[in-house]
């Protein structure tokens, strides 16, 4: 072997070093994974209770609310092209992400706020007031979204960015604390004492999620660094917004996530529907919390499987099997029905409520490795766009992906509605303004339908997508490869 040949081996090792080495404190995972529990917790609530909040507690008009959230996702969709253009030439001493950790909390906060707290207003103010909370809260979380590239800034070092996705989505098993007590407590405490209604219990649920992402978001500001070494603001800007675009829609891996995603987004209007279905088909909201103990059992055992899965078959065919599975899983549910013991729930109450805990429990297996796997494909679609156009963009890019999900919102946001007016869903309450279950067989047959095949169609597409994603294989060993080459000049560059 010549010195010449030595040296360019030695050269190629050095490149290498970058993406190896290891860079994260304690600290700075505990601040990322913090973060990541705060907004896990308060996300989770609002897409779980919104929607049954205001049309049960608010009184809003279901066709009313369908017709809000269509307005909101369209609006939102183009706020976000211009969130996406200012993140992604965004540059200052705190980073280009940072300052998006706590500059639009008090947008976030008063929408939150709002969307649950019900004031005895008119109708037409009830409108009103939802029509701000949801925008209010949209607009807040389209420039806060940011802060999800913190993931793909961390650090250069993919095994070192794929071992925080682990922990992260370990920690966020116990992220979802508001949503998981929340039946149980609207379900007994009212029965305790009148002092305590289902409305003010969901609110202060809420407004105690709202605290915490706050707290955490700053603390998440103060302790985290971004390392990947980006463009110049003179160089961004030489690459035109019609070329950023042009660049983006030819990235392949990303169009599969995008689909996948778009897909997966109508599992949703199933998720809109649970507070329904134990509150009427179960007869009680607390069934929901008794589930979730069987269904949330198998998560720390998953998202270990999950990391193992994407090591030992690519991320690609992990999320293909993940989609398959659940699909097939949630269909089979349904045509066995909520009450396969009896002609009624009712009847054999305890065998059947087993037989639904247990088929959710098996359809909720891959939940935990999709959510691992995800954030894994999205990084290797960002380091795709950098290995074939020297930029990330990556505000951009989930500005892209942004349509397509405000797309796929403003459908599930509609549907979560309208499926309501269609079934012809009236919510019941009693004197003191709790809600009661309905007991038409046709309403309970309708919100069956929609808690079942809905979250089974979503997960089969998103399986299927993935067929598509070409990042697998040799090619992603050469990317990675040439992509360690191109951040060590651009390093080289900055000193």
């Amino acid at each position: 072997m010549t010195s010449q040949e030595t040296d360019e081996i030695a050269e190629e090792l050095d490149k290498l070093a970058y993406t190896k080495k290891r860079y994260l404190t304690p600290k700075e995972m505990a601040a990322y994974v913090l973060v990541n529990f705060g907004q896990k917790n308060l996300n989770e609530f609002v897409n779980i209770y919104k929607e049954f909040f205001m049309v049960q507690f608010l009184k809003l008009n279901t066709t009313a609310y369908a017709n809000i959230n269509l307005f909101a996702t369209i609006y939102d969709a183009l706020d976000d092209t211009l969130s996406g253009l200012i993140i992604d030439r965004t540059r200052t001493r705190w980073g280009r992400i940072r300052p998006f950790l706590i500059l639009p909390i008090p947008l976030w906060f008063i929408g939150g706020y709002m969307m649950f707290t019900a004031p005895q207003i008119t109708s037409t103010q009830r409108i009103i007031w939802a029509a701000a909370a949801i925008l209010l809260y949209g607009l807040g979380m389209s420039y806060y979204g940011a802060w999800g590239l913190m993931m793909y800034n961390i650090t250069p070092n993919t095994k070192e960015r794929n071992n925080l996705i682990t922990v992260t989505k370990f920690v966020e098993i116990f992220g979802g604390v508001a949503t998981s007590i929340a039946p149980l407590l609207v379900q007994f405490l009212p029965q305790i004492s009148p002092k305590f209604n289902m409305s003010g219990i969901y609110s202060s649920l809420m407004y105690l999620s709202l605290a915490l992402a706050t707290f955490t978001s700053i603390f998440g500001f103060f302790n985290m660094r971004e390392r990947i070494p980006l463009q110049s603001r003179e160089k961004m800007n030489e690459t035109s917004v019609f070329e950023s675009l042009k660049q983006i829609f030819t990235n392949r891996p990303l169009f599969a996530i995008i689909s996948a995603d778009f897909f997966n987004g109508f599992k949703a209007v199933g998720g809109s529907t649970e507070a329904y279905f134990w509150l009427n088909n179960t007869g009680s909201l607390a069934n929901a919390t008794i589930c979730g103990l069987f269904t949330g059992a198998p998560n720390p055992i998953m998202i270990p499987i999950g990391a193992k899965l994407v090591n030992r078959f690519g991320a690609r065919t992990t999320a293909i099997g993940c989609g398959v599975f659940a699909g097939t899983a949630y269909i089979t549910m349904f045509f066995f029905g909520f009450h396969p013991f009896g002609q009624s729930i009712s009847d054999n109450y305890i065998l059947n409520l087993a037989w639904i805990f247990f088929m959710l429990t098996i359809a909720g297996l891959p939940n935990k490795v999709i959510m691992v796997v995800g954030p894994v494909l999205c990084a290797e679609a960002f380091d795709y766009m950098e290995w074939k156009h020297g930029a990330r963009n990556e505000a951009l890019v989930t500005t892209v992906q942004g349509y397509f999900g405000k797309l796929s919102a403003s459908i599930t946001g509609w549907l979560s509605g309208m499926v309501l007016t269609w079934i012809n869903y009236v919510p019941l309450t009693d004197s003191l303004g709790n809600a009661v279950p309905q007991s038409s067989p046709e309403i309970l047959s309708g919100i069956w339908a929609v808690f079942c095949l809905l979250p089974g169609f979503a997960r089969l597409l998103y399986g299927i997508s993935y067929i598509f994603y070409p990042i697998h294989g040799k090619m992603r060993d050469q990317m990675i490869v040439e992509l360690a080459e191109l951040r060590a000049q651009r390093l080289e560059e900055h000193i």
